[in-house]
């Protein structure tokens, strides 16, 4: 049975749209030689890569002579966004508290983060 088709950026299109933000409109060719070496992506997968971000809505193309610069879409932030919104949904029942309580559970925030987080946080309560 085949796999149903995903909205969502899986890891292969997140690192070429990694580029596509930090560099703006690209051939496939500097799309390729800005990803890092390792792993290594031939041509042909980069280019199919951008056809499906073109597909889902996240890139778009357009046609310089011979060459295609694909562009970004989507924003950085929204993407972002939308990302956080399926994983709160998925694993988190929806519920931000509980999403929080897994970050501070792991260990992995420092003091210095937490003191930003509820900085964070106190602005937000201030503006609601």
């Amino acid at each position: 049975m085949a796999r149903k088709k995903s909205s969502h950026l899986t890891e292969a299109e997140l690192r070429l749209m990694q580029v596509l933000w930090t560099r703006g409109p690209a051939t496939v060719a500097e799309v390729l030689d800005a990803l890092p070496a390792k792993p290594a992506l031939a041509y042909s997968t980069v280019i199919t890569t951008l056809r499906i971000l073109e597909t889902k809505g996240y890139v778009r193309h357009t046609k310089d002579g011979r060459a295609f610069h694909y562009e970004p879409v989507v924003a950085r932030q929204d993407a972002r966004r939308s990302a956080l919104h399926q994983l709160l949904h998925r694993f988190f029942e929806g519920s931000p508290e509980l999403l929080m309580a897994s970050l501070f559970e792991t260990g992995e925030i420092d003091r210095a983060e937490f003191r930003r987080l509820r900085k964070l946080i106190d602005q937000a309560e201030r503006k609601s």
